[in-house]
């Protein structure tokens, strides 16, 4: 492997490793049941972030469309709020940038169904506000953040 350097690869992988080792099996197992729980009961599930979060919303969004299908059973209903980019540039362009999630969830999101907030630093003002929007509804909440969690 020229140009990069074994060592770097290595702490990298062991980043990784340990980033790994410290994720929190009971909470993963919540959001897995949330998930269920949604499934079971014709729920939406709602996602959004920014940049590569962004692109881990639409990633899981397609996933949680794609691969839950069950023969003879309704499917499960994902969202990213990130794959409508006109909608988001018009909320974006005519009030602020904060509001390019809240405002759609304001449109279809109904009480108990869910979203899943992703933002590596957890401080990211339009995820913030959509989960502040998402609970005004009586929406279900999960926040996907970085080791500091952020707000």
């Amino acid at each position: 492997m020229d140009g990069m350097p074994s060592n770097l690869i290595d702490a990298y992988l062991r980043s990784l490793e340990a980033t790994i080792r410290a994720i929190s099996r009971p909470a993963v197992g919540a959001v897995v049941d949330l998930l269920y729980g949604a499934w079971q009961e014709r729920r939406q599930v709602f996602i959004c972030g920014n940049g590569g979060s962004a692109a881990t919303a639409s990633h899981m969004a397609n996933d949680l469309c794609k691969y839950t299908v069950v023969d003879g059973r309704p499917r499960l209903k994902a969202h990213a709020l990130t794959d409508n980019v006109p909608l988001m540039t018009a909320w974006g362009n005519d009030t602020e940038y904060a509001n390019i999630f809240s405002e759609p969830l304001k449109n279809y999101m109904e009480p108990k169904d869910i979203l899943i907030a992703i933002s590596a630093s957890g401080n990211s003002p339009n995820v913030l506000r959509a989960m502040e929007v998402a609970r005004q509804i009586g929406g279900v909440t999960v926040g996907l953040t970085g080791d500091t969690g952020g707000a």
